[in-house]
């Protein structure tokens, strides 16, 4: 018995259900606000290793390839278990899900924060996998429940402004957490677990605030009319692959784009702090410019998230107002093809391809997640999300490996700054196919098929 008394069917005659009323605007952004701030917390520690990369080769002797395996390990992990995520979404809800997931990601991060081991480590990043992917998911899940019909796409740019701020405060630790990276001053060792220590913190916030989540949908329950979730009652492999094509297309889409963006970040701080190396000494370069290049290769990288988070909200509010999804995909990718060449092989200002990629990088949650919530049921919005976000981490593993083995086989560093081109040759190639991806999505949806991507805006 579930505790609710069943009424003879003549009582629905005289007292018919009550209509309840729909959260109020300033309950659903108090939603929004924490769900984002658990995302945050996710999001520090996913980056907490990104300006880790010279540390921990010179330090920890890590070889970039193993450095690559850190967030490939974290990539399996998420491969292995969002199908199985997305279903426990959609069976137990989002608010048990998010708390439950926000606990691995905190497990994870202790973890890889306990000791200089690379087995451990590697553990530590494949627990977060297994945490961190799949409370995205669920995140999207209840962004989708609470805003569908109304500011669905702002709301998804707001909650990636909010969560990544912590990405931003990730790359820039070398500056503001100066302290925790060289506790003996510019001329110490550096540390390896000060940062890592940092994040730990992060992970403990993520649970916090997935708490207070729980309250607000606990008590929103009893009051409001909310959305449904839906759920499934087995995992029918078969089925999974019975979504549209137009879906297909956006999970290319994202595949494509965060294979190109995700990975780039993980070697990009490494990469940053030499090619500033090479204009001041190079290889002779004194040990207070090392520190200070390291500091701006990690204000260069934030400049990614950063744009992508005052983009993000702007194209959610554009997409939400013209439609127009897969044409404003177009932008994005034609704008991304030329950026990592321009890093790699001119010396055109770092502030220029680093935007430029922020900006076609915020068209993904700002224009192609939201999409998903209008082209697959809601009773299956869990699983598409899950299977979307699985195919994405499958791109993670083959580009952290790939760039990591291709930049040990060019002997890319210091010492031989051009070593990176090959890995740049590699990102640039999936701005093209992301091109193809968006051009196909185009025709789907203005063709008799479509799903009203093109035309679709938000309700007054």
């Amino acid at each position: 018995m579930n505790g609710r008394r069943r009424r003879a069917p003549w009582m629905s005659i005289f007292m018919p259900d009550l209509v309840r009323p729909e959260p109020s605007r300033l309950y659903r952004w108090a939603v929004l606000l924490f769900v984002s701030l658990a995302m945050g917390g996710n999001y520090y520690i996913y980056d907490s290793i990104n300006p880790l990369e010279r540390i921990f080769i010179d330090t920890l002797h890590f070889s970039a390839t193993a450095f690559g395996w850190l967030n490939a390990s974290y990539s399996v992990a998420a491969v292995a278990t969002l199908l199985i995520g997305g279903i426990i979404i959609d069976r137990i809800g989002t608010k048990k899900a998010i708390t439950f997931f926000a606990t691995l990601c905190l497990l994870g991060a202790a973890l890889t924060a306990a000791r200089g081991q690379p087995g451990l480590m590697i553990a530590g990043r494949t627990v977060l996998g297994v945490g961190a992917e799949s409370m995205i998911v669920a995140v999207t899940t209840v962004l989708a429940k609470w805003f569908k019909g109304k500011e669905l796409s702002f709301a998804f740019g707001i909650n990636l402004l909010i969560a990544r701020l912590a990405s931003v405060a990730a790359d820039n630790s070398p500056t503001w957490a100066n302290r925790a990276f060289y506790p003996n001053g510019p001329a110490g060792e550096p540390s390896w677990q000060g940062p890592l220590l940092i994040a730990v913190g992060a992970g403990v916030l993520a649970v916090v605030c997935s708490g207070i989540y729980w309250v607000l949908e606990s008590r929103a329950e009893g009051r409001y009319e909310l959305g449904q979730a839906g759920s499934i009652d087995k995992l029918e492999f078969g089925q999974i692959f019975r979504f549209n094509s137009s879906y297909w297309l956006v999970v290319g889409l994202c595949f494509t784009f965060y294979s190109a963006i995700f990975p780039f970040r993980t070697f990009a701080i490494d990469f940053f702090t030499n090619k500033i190396l090479a204009t001041h000494g190079g290889i002779s370069a004194s040990e207070a410019m090392r520190v200070l290049a390291h500091e701006r290769a990690g204000f260069f990288n934030s400049l990614l998230p950063l744009s992508a988070m005052i983009a993000t909200p702007l194209f959610g509010l554009l997409a939400d107002k013209i439609g127009k999804r897969a044409f404003l995909m177009m932008f994005g990718s034609i704008l991304l093809m030329p950026v990592y060449l321009m890093m790699g092989y001119t010396n055109i200002s770092l502030y220029v391809p680093v935007c430029m990629m922020g900006i076609a990088f915020s068209l993904i949650p700002a224009v192609m997640w939201p999409s998903v919530a209008y082209i697959v049921d809601q009773s299956r919005l869990g699983t598409a999300y899950a299977l979307m976000t699985l195919i994405q981490q499958i791109g993670f593993f083959i580009l952290n490996l790939l760039i990591g083995k291709a930049n040990d086989y060019a002997h890319a560093g210091l010492d031989n700054p051009g070593g990176y081109g090959l890995g740049m040759w590699i990102f640039s190639i999936l701005g093209f196919v992301g091109l193809t991806f968006a051009i196909l999505l185009r025709i789907r949806e203005t063709g008799p098929d479509g799903h009203g991507l093109e035309t679709i805006t938000a309700k007054a």
